[in-house]
């Protein structure tokens, strides 16, 4: 298993003017192969693993520029590129999948006084040109700190090792992960759910989140920290809320519920849907590729449920925590990431343990395992 390094903060410099320059970095960079399925996950202290998912173990890793965190990924859709969201929730890098190559790298911050954030917000149009990301700006003062509006800072992913944005446009607040639909429009998960015209910035709420108006329901609770890539093209967002019984809203007596809010990324449709009984928190789930009636949820337990019917159909219990669900393109195996340094493995069907690839490196904390085929 090559470790291939491409530098570190205190010598980005001089790698990226190796990699301007075309220095090969590593004499056994191992190229990807057309038609494999792969992982790609990261590690601390700053490892970005590619996971041969047949054969089950690392294929290759490469060493991260910056400080790790919070480590989120995007795959470009040609399956040869890695954009991975790090160092302080500041930059962005893009890796070359075959060579460990950095390619890409852009400081989200625009003037030497402003620190910007992005929180795990980051998509590509659907033809790679473009990279997109939500950012929070703060200006230094030395007398104070000035929040300024949020913004959505669009970059062309060909602009290299100092990339500016090309545009940048308005955005709602509190804006985490995005993903981006096939015509083009980009959605992103906030108070609400918006879909984003990143031409001009023109947003509109495709799903009623916490301002739904579902009556005799509470606000629903999210967490949105990990813009999965899907075997289905789904973006869905878990909920947790309360069903009441009357205008009463006796909390005795109101039945609690897990549902999920879906866009299908191919068609633009959107729902919001009640799965299950909320008997234990799962920060992550995911559609079935094989049968869209089937969810599956992941923290302390994996689990898996009939929508329609809202019934648990098999679990499966966990030796640790898992932040992070992910199935295989054909819908077979399960994949468990996020928390340790392991990614656990399960068959879909019953939720047999099926083994583990152990990570080189320390804990994945909120990582994005992607699961792709080049």
């Amino acid at each position: 298993m090559p470790v291939i390094r491409i530098g570190s903060s205190q010598v980005f410099a001089a790698t990226a003017l190796a990699l301007v320059l075309g220095t090969p970095i590593s004499a056994g960079a191992q190229a990807l192969t057309s038609g494999k399925e792969y992982m790609v996950v990261t590690n601390h202290p700053n490892n970005l693993h590619v996971i041969d998912l047949a054969a089950q173990r690392v294929m290759k890793t490469c060493e991260l520029p910056g400080i790790y965190g919070p480590a989120t990924v995007q795959i470009s859709p040609d399956r040869r590129t890695a954009y991975v969201l790090n160092n302080q929730w500041a930059h962005i890098y893009g890796i070359d999948l075959d060579t460990c190559r950095l390619t890409f790298h852009a400081l989200l911050s625009l003037a030497d006084n402003e620190r910007s954030k992005s929180i795990c917000s980051l998509a590509l149009s659907p033809d790679g040109s473009e990279l997109y990301t939500v950012v929070s700006p703060t200006i230094l003062h030395k007398d104070r700190y000035e929040v300024k509006p949020t913004r959505l800072q669009v970059y062309s992913t060909r602009a290299g090792l100092n990339a500016k944005p090309i545009r940048t446009l308005p955005a709602p607040r509190q804006v985490t992960v995005m993903q981006t639909g096939a015509d083009g429009s980009l959605y992103m998960a906030g108070a609400d759910i918006y879909k984003v015209n990143v031409r001009t910035g023109q947003a509109e709420v495709a799903i009623l989140s916490r301002n739904w108006e579902r009556p005799l329901y509470a606000p629903p609770d999210v967490l949105n920290a990990w813009p999965m890539e899907t075997p289905t093209r789904d973006f869905t967002i878990l909920y947790t809320t309360a069903k009441f019984q009357d205008e009463s809203f006796d909390m005795d007596t109101a039945e609690w519920i897990y549902g999920y809010m879906n866009v299908n990324l191919e068609t633009g449709k959107t729902e919001t849907v009640d799965f299950a009984e909320l008997v234990e928190i799962y920060f992550t789930g995911m559609i079935s590729p094989k049968d869209r009636n089937i969810i599956y949820g992941v923290l302390n337990r994996l689990t898996k449920y009939d929508i329609r019917e809202k019934k648990l159909l098999a679990h499966a219990e966990l030796d640790h925590s898992y932040y992070a669900v992910n199935l295989s393109r054909d819908g077979s195996r399960v994949y468990l990431g996020g928390t340790l340094n392991d990614i656990a493995i399960f068959d879909a069907d019953d939720l047999k343990p099926l083994g583990k690839i152990k990570l080189p490196g320390g804990d994945m904390a909120t990582t994005t395992p992607q699961i792709f085929i080049r």
